[in-house]
């Protein structure tokens, strides 16, 4: 994202590019010309793979005009890997400093992090069991407490990257003051694997922040109700997303 290459890796990223587009090309002529000799049921499958293979070319578009483009220049040292898989936190905060590098320099305006179970122990003081495995913790004390002491700590590397946000001056406010930043589970309870009630942390976006909302725990609001704020905010005109029934009652907006 931000380390311009010299003109042979550059014209090898091109020639890779190419030869994707020209693949493509041979498939959907071959796809076109079986189109005549299909039923209704057929050609309506070969339409959804047409419809792939136009998003693929998009996207191959979309990275030819980024290998050509010229990187952004950022202070910044570049980060050292963290090898071991275990190290969630340590790992999550590195994937925060890019992410915070990306928006600062304008790189994307859309970024999403999904972050799987790491096999191990985290390397927290308290914790001796996998993280995994603490998630099924079936009530048991012992294993609560450990896995609280993980999960402070990616709050606490949240908080960091909240704080990096807010510290960068964009237009007349913050970066975070123009990005909205959602931290949350696909999991209410992991140890049942209920995915009721999710936890659910929003910040930044010009929305009035600073409060907990807690909904009926047995006919809670849909999610999407959420996203359907957070469109609005946008100044997207609506009112409707997946299985949303209104906007999210009790998140107020600031002054646009």
């Amino acid at each position: 994202m931000f380390l311009e290459g010299n003109a042979t890796q550059k014209a090898a990223a091109r020639r890779w590019l190419h030869e994707g587009r020209s693949i493509l090309d041979l498939t959907a002529d071959t796809a076109r010309s079986l189109e005549r000799t299909l039923g209704a049921r057929d050609r309506e499958k070969l339409d959804q793979y047409f419809s792939a293979v136009r998003e693929t070319e998009q996207r191959l578009h979309k990275a030819e005009e980024w290998e050509s483009k010229p990187k952004p220049k950022v202070e910044a040292t570049p980060p050292t890997d963290i090898e071991s898989l275990s190290d969630v936190v340590g790992r999550t905060r590195l994937l925060y400093e890019v992410i915070h590098l990306a928006l600062q320099s304008d790189s994307t305006r859309v970024i999403t992090l999904n972050q799987t179970v790491p096999p191990g122990v985290p390397p927290v003081e308290g914790v001796t069991q996998g993280y995994h495995n603490l998630s099924h913790h079936g009530r048991d004390p012992g294993k609560i407490t450990e896995l609280a002491l993980v999960e402070m700590e990616q709050i606490k590397a949240f908080r960091d990257f909240l704080a990096k946000l807010h510290g960068a001056n964009e237009g007349n406010g913050t970066l975070l003051d123009q990005t909205m930043v959602l931290l949350g589970s696909n999991l209410g309870n992991a140890s049942s694997h209920s995915n009721e009630n999710l936890p659910i942390l929003l910040a930044g976006g010009g929305f009035k922040h600073g409060q907990h909302l807690p909904f009926s725990q047995t006919r809670n609001v849909p999610l999407a109700n959420l996203f359907v704020t957070m469109l609005q905010r946008l100044g997207l005109e609506t009112d409707r997303f997946a299985s949303s029934s209104g906007t999210l009652t009790g998140l107020e907006m600031t002054s646009a």
